[in-house]
């Protein structure tokens, strides 16, 4: 299942692009109702619990089981970071604790006793923003932290059913990493030990990893070509 908050377009474009994958022999577990489909979006805004409680109770009756949720909100305005008068903007605190935090844990919450029947695997997306005080504002770094703190709590809480686990990213080349002046994204790729940056096929990789392995819970994963050591 695609989430998504406002951009049908979007979403329906990546829909077609999955469904040119060939699907693999386990691409349906036994108990998915017989009409499911591959791939499936559903609209809703995770800054809304009742959005998030609805987002849950749509896919179950779509897909009939849940196995993984990637948490894949966040929120951020790109500042100086080191500009401390730039750090005190009311409404960036707010939506940064609400989307890289709050929305994480109604999502957990909401998709638990699904994903305890399935002995499956709740993957959050942090950021090494989380990790080193860095990035793109106060508000998102410390937020990130928090939600990397949040993810091994919920690891506590939700053993021994629900694996949980984060990812913590380096700058990525997204359409949004795209956003900071090359000067940065260079000074980036410069400040790896691997002199490259990570790629969101790095993180899509550890991700699945996660959602396979067994015996990994409550560990954030760095993704940042060394850039933290």
């Amino acid at each position: 299942v695609i989430n998504y908050a406002n951009n049908a377009t979007r979403a329906t474009t990546l829909i077609d692009e999955l469904t040119t994958i060939p699907p693999s022999p386990k691409s349906f577990p036994s108990s998915s109702p017989p009409a499911s489909p591959r791939f499936h979006a559903i609209q809703a805004d995770v800054g809304s619990r009742p959005a998030i409680d609805s987002l849950i109770t749509q896919t179950l009756s779509t897909m009939g089981r849940l196995d993984l949720v990637v948490s894949n909100a966040g929120w951020t305005r790109v500042t100086d970071f080191f500009n401390l008068d730039e750090q005190l903007v009311d409404d960036d605190w707010d939506r940064c604790f609400l989307y890289n935090v709050k929305a994480h844990l109604w999502l957990a919450y909401a998709a638990r006793n699904a994903l305890k029947e399935t002995q499956g695997a709740f993957v959050t997306t942090a950021s090494i923003a989380g990790v080193k005080p860095s990035g793109s504002s106060l508000p998102y770094a410390v937020t990130k932290a928090a939600a990397i703190h949040l993810s091994k709590s919920l690891a506590n809480i939700m053993a021994p059913d629900v694996r949980v686990n984060s990812v913590s990213p380096g700058l990525l080349l997204t359409e949004w990493g795209m956003k900071f002046p090359e000067e940065k994204r260079e000074k980036s790729r410069k400040n790896t030990k691997l002199g490259r940056l990570a790629t969101v096929e790095d993180v899509a990789d550890q991700v699945a990893a996660l959602a396979r392995n067994q015996s990994m819970t409550g560990q954030n994963l760095l993704l940042d070509s060394g850039m933290s050591l």
